[in-house]
């Protein structure tokens, strides 16, 4: 859907498209309306068209509130997803101290080109609503260089089993962004709100006022309160591209923490 397309256009572009141009567009309606259809003509629709437009309107409220609210539960469920994964994976690398030895520093290694390859490579990915085959291949490395552990006590047990854990909450995490990349609102949805907008707003010229200026103005108000809801759905629809987008500053600070960890 058109709508769809510009979650990944600046928000800017976004904001001239949906709420400006729509809503001159919709103020110059009534104008042309009014050249082809009577005022006469117009003010008989004025009593009936009134209560089914009343309809219509909270219909369409409902629904556009309805969406609002669904794109926000996931835009914040991916900000969620990648908080809990930095907090994984810095969880992940401090067991591996407590591991030791060949097996520990594998899994620190392996966790390390996990984070750096998550910031350079699969976020430009998600922009585009896809995965990184590199950031796979290096989780399973990972996987792999944490099972060369093979505890001899209680307490290595104890550290495995946290260890595995931690990486499949890491899993766990990356999954859920891969699904919330490629759009939070399905296509069935964008048809209804796109063409619910239209049809709202073209319920107003079935009525007819004295003044077409204020008609006209009123018109305009209302597409304007329409498509700035549109607008934020837009804009947040796609919660790892465009201007409002979840970004991978908590697992860049990761390996900023990595880093000074080995220096000291």
């Amino acid at each position: 859907m058109a709508l769809s397309l510009l979650a990944t256009q600046p928000l800017w572009l976004s904001a001239l498209i949906l709420i400006g141009a729509m809503t001159l567009i919709a103020m110059v309606g009534p104008i042309l309306v009014r050249r082809y259809v009577s005022l006469d003509q117009l003010r008989l629709n004025n009593e009936v068209a009134g209560f089914k437009f009343a309809t219509v309107g909270v219909l369409y409220a409902v629904l556009l509130a309805f969406a609002v609210i669904i794109a926000w539960e996931k835009f914040s469920e991916a900000e969620s997803a990648t908080a809990q994964e930095a907090g994984a994976v810095a969880t992940l690398y401090r067991l591996a101290d407590g591991i030791g030895g060949e097996p520990g520093g594998a899994l620190r290694n392996g966790v390390t080109h996990y984070v750096r390859a998550t910031i350079a490579e699969e976020w430009p990915a998600m922009e585009r609503g896809k995965a990184s085959p590199a950031v796979t291949q290096a989780l399973t490395d990972t996987y792999a260089a944490l099972l060369t552990f093979n505890p001899g006590d209680g307490r290595g047990t104890s550290l495995l089993a946290e260890a595995l854990h931690q990486l499949d909450l890491v899993t766990q995490a990356r999954r859920v962004r891969l699904v919330l990349a490629p759009g939070v609102v399905p296509k069935v949805l964008w048809l209804i709100l796109s063409s619910g907008a239209f049809l709202t707003i073209g319920f107003t010229l079935f009525f007819g006022t004295e003044n077409l200026r204020v008609q006209a103005m009123m018109t305009g108000i209302l597409s304007f309160l329409i498509f700035s809801g549109l607008l934020v759905i837009t804009a947040i629809d796609h919660p790892f591209a465009g201007a409002v987008r979840v970004r991978p500053d908590v697992i860049a600070d990761v390996l900023e923490g990595f880093s000074a960890s080995i220096r000291r």
